[in-house]
């Protein structure tokens, strides 16, 4: 059951991932993309952390609809606009149900409208499916987390900057499947997930 203290912690926990994890998502992005995947995922986590120590919000509805404008107005590139809409269907979603896979599930459907992008396409929808899946059936783990973000090496890319490389994005992980699984075991340590 989602609830505003677990959805806190989830967000607060993604932050110190994202901040932790810059400089391994900035090399991910530096094989098949601009390299700034990190610094542009870190910008926004520091700018979230700023925004709700100074005005700490009231509702998971709020928590989440905060958090999507926060992303959209600091983070660069496409993963800005992917990552806030993401967040602003998964607020909506809220108002109506605590059902978490609902709710993930409304985040995949903002990400798709602004990405066009389905499954096998070397993308964050590539970790997003397998996990909403998983958390539906109740069997959603820290290495199924894992493999789906290890799936991306192996696919040819067909959307966004990688995809003009060809054949020569195999063999590299997704940045922003790296960055959606951090968002995933974040939720799980947060106490979102409780299976």
């Amino acid at each position: 059951m989602v609830n505003l203290e677990k959805v806190q912690e989830w967000i607060t926990l993604f932050i110190e991932s994202l901040c932790g994890k810059q400089a391994y998502l900035d090399r991910l992005d530096s094989f098949i993309g601009d390299g700034d995947h990190g610094m542009n995922m870190a910008h926004g986590a520091v700018a979230l952390r700023r925004t709700f120590e100074q005005d700490p919000p009231q509702s998971v509805e709020e928590l989440l609809r905060r958090t999507g404008m926060t992303l959209i107005s600091n983070v660069g590139g496409t993963a800005g606009a992917l990552y806030g809409s993401a967040f602003l269907e998964m607020a909506k979603a809220s108002q109506t149900s605590d059902d978490l896979g609902k709710i993930l599930e409304a985040g995949l459907g903002g990400i798709q409208k602004i990405g066009k992008a389905e499954a096998s396409e070397k993308t964050m929808v590539d970790v997003w499916l397998p996990v909403i899946a998983a958390v539906e059936t109740k069997q959603l783990t820290a290495e199924k987390i894992e493999a789906a973000v290890a799936s991306t090496k192996d696919i040819q890319a067909t959307k966004g900057r990688a995809s003009y490389l060809g054949a020569g994005s195999h063999g590299h992980v997704d940045p922003g499947a790296a960055s959606s699984g951090y968002l995933f075991q974040a939720m799980m340590d947060g106490g979102v997930y409780d299976g």
